[in-house]
């Protein structure tokens, strides 16, 4: 069975069949979004991330392990003789 198409090639929404393409096409494209969302941190004012909320905070405990971690003693050694 053949879809209907319009003169610039598009499907016909308005018989059934396009109506059920258009409808997966849509079920599909909300799938999408929901799925490329991240999970949106809380900024402040300023675009910084809000250490008031927990997420916020382990983002933080991250970032003070791993500034941490760049100045130890054997990556400074590693930096130095490296």
């Amino acid at each position: 069975m053949a879809v209907k198409k319009n003169s610039d090639g598009t499907v016909d929404k308005r018989t059934k069949e396009g109506k059920a393409i258009a409808a997966r096409m849509a079920k599909a494209r909300a799938a999408r979004s929901k799925a490329a969302k991240k999970s949106t941190l809380k900024r402040t004012q300023s675009g910084k991330i809000d250490k008031r909320t927990k997420e916020g905070k382990a983002v933080a405990e991250r970032m003070a392990k791993a500034r941490k971690a760049k100045n130890s003693l054997a990556n400074r050694l590693k930096r130095l003789f490296g």
